[in-house]
C-alpha cells in the first residue's frame, strides 16, 4: 500500500500554491501520517503573561504548511479558544469581533450540534464543556520514537511556567491496518482547497475556495468570510473544533449480529452503514463483496459518483459517506455542498477493533 507521502507526490501539480503556506499551520494541509501517532495537549492559562511567553516560544516548533505534500513528519500545531484569548489578554473589541459560535463555544450550541440525551455536555468529560481549555496541543508523527520526540520539545515550553495547568492529555494512534475503533479504514476522503499546490486525486472533485477554511480569502460566495480584528489576529488562521467521542463497539457488533444471520451479510450491512467496505473500498465501486485493493488505493477509492445510484439502493443516502458528501446527488433543498465541507483529522484511541466485543462496556 502506498503512503500518504507517496500518493500526493505522484498527484503534484505544476502551479504554485496562491495561499500563505508559510503563514498556515501544517495540520490543516498535511494528511495524517500512515502510520500516524500523536498526543492533545489540553492546557489552562492562569497567568496572561506566561500564556504570551508559552505561544512566543512555541512558535518556532509549530510546523508551517510549506511544502506540505512531501514534508516528512512530525509536527506540532496550537489552537487558541475563544477563553483562551480572553485569558491571554485580547482587547474587548477584537474578543467581541470574533463569531459568536466561536464565542460561546460548543456546549452552548448543544442543540444544534445534536449533543443531547446521553450526549449532553453535562456528560462530557472534564475539562471538554468547562470553558477551562485556553490553549491546544497536538503533536503527529509517523512513528512513536518521533511522538515522544515532538512531545518533549513542546513539554519543555509549557512545563517551566507555573502559570499553565496542564488539564488533559490523550494518546492516540493508528491501529494495525489503520482502522477506526469500529474496524474501518478512517480518513479517506478529504476536501481539496484552491492555492494549495497539489492537484486533487481522482474523484474529490473541484478545488474548493481558500476562504472556506482559512481566513482572509475568498470563499465560495466570492467574497472573503468576516475576519476578527485586527486582521492579524486571524489572516491564514481557521477554525478547529476538538471533540472526543465514545465508539460503543460492543453496540455496535451486536446490530450487526441481530441483523445478519452470517458473516457475509453482517459485513454488507456494516458496508450499507458507512457506504464503504471495512477496507475503504467504495460501495459504489465494490457493491457485492469488498475489494481490499481499491481501498488501499489513493487513486481509486475516491473516483465515484452516484449517477448511477439516484434512489440509494445501492448506497443508502442515510449512509456516513453519502450524508458527509453528496457529491453529484441531487438535494431536496438548494444548497452548495462545497460550503459544508469539513477538514478531518480523525485519531483513534484505545483498544483495537475486536469483532466479538458484544458487552455494553466495549
Amino acid at each position: 500500500m502506498s503512503s500518504v507521502k507517496e500518493s500526493v507526490e505522484n498527484n503534484r501539480s505544476t502551479h504554485a500554491p496562491t495561499v500563505d503556506l508559510d503563514e498556515i499551520q501544517a495540520t490543516v494541509f498535511r494528511p495524517r501520517p500512515a502510520p500516524y501517532f500523536g498526543t492533545h495537549v489540553l492546557l489552562r492559562v492562569d497567568d496572561a503573561r506566561a500564556g504570551r511567553e508559552l505561544l512566543h516560544r512555541l512558535i518556532p516548533h509549530v510546523d508551517s504548511a510549506a511544502n506540505w505534500w512531501n514534508a516528512p513528519a512530525p509536527w506540532l500545531s496550537v489552537a487558541i479558544s475563544y477563553a483562551g484569548l480572553q485569558s491571554l489578554g485580547v482587547p474587548r473589541r477584537s474578543l467581541e469581533s470574533f463569531p459568536e459560535a466561536f464565542r460561546v463555544g460548543m456546549a452552548a450550541r448543544a442543540r444544534q450540534l445534536g449533543d443531547e440525551g446521553v450526549n449532553d455536555p453535562k456528560n462530557w468529560e472534564r475539562p471538554f464543556g468547562t470553558g477551562e481549555v485556553h490553549i491546544g496541543l497536538s503533536a503527529f508523527s509517523d512513528s512513536e520514537e518521533k511522538r515522544r520526540r515532538v512531545l518533549a520539545v513542546a513539554r519543555e515550553q509549557y512545563e517551566r511556567f507555573s502559570g499553565i495547568t496542564v488539564l488533559d492529555s490523550q494518546d492516540f494512534g493508528a491501529q494495525p491496518g489503520d482502522l477506526n475503533p469500529l474496524g474501518y479504514k478512517d480518513g479517506i476522503d478529504q476536501p481539496a482547497i484552491e492555492g494549495s499546490g497539489v492537484d486533487p486525486l481522482p474523484g474529490v472533485g473541484r478545488l474548493i475556495k481558500a476562504g472556506e477554511f482559512i481566513l482572509g480569502y475568498p470563499g465560495e460566495a466570492g467574497v472573503p468570510l468576516p475576519m476578527p480584528q485586527p486582521d492579524v489576529l486571524g489572516r491564514n488562521g481557521t477554525y478547529v473544533g476538538l471533540r472526543k467521542y465514545q465508539s460503543r463497539v460492543g453496540a455496535f457488533n451486536r446490530f450487526l449480529r441481530a441483523n445478519g444471520s452470517t458473516d457475509e451479510e453482517r459485513e454488507l450491512l456494516a458496508a450499507k452503514l458507512v457506504g464503504r467496505w471495512r477496507s475503504g473500498a467504495p460501495l459504489t465501486l465494490a457493491p457485492d463483496v469488498d475489494n481490499p485493493g481499491i481501498g488501499a488505493d489513493p487513486q481509486r477509492n475516491n473516483d465515484f459518483d452516484y449517477s448511477n445510484d439516484t434512489q440509494g439502493r445501492q448506497v443508502p443516502f442515510g449512509s456516513h459517506i453519502r450524508r458527509m458528501n453528496p457529491r453529484d446527488t441531487k438535494l431536496t433543498r438548494l444548497t452548495d455542498v462545497n460550503i459544508h465541507r469539513i477538514i478531518r483529522r480523525g485519531t483513534t484511541y484505545g483498544p483495537p477493533y475486536d469483532p466479538n466485543a458484544l458487552s455494553e462496556a466495549d
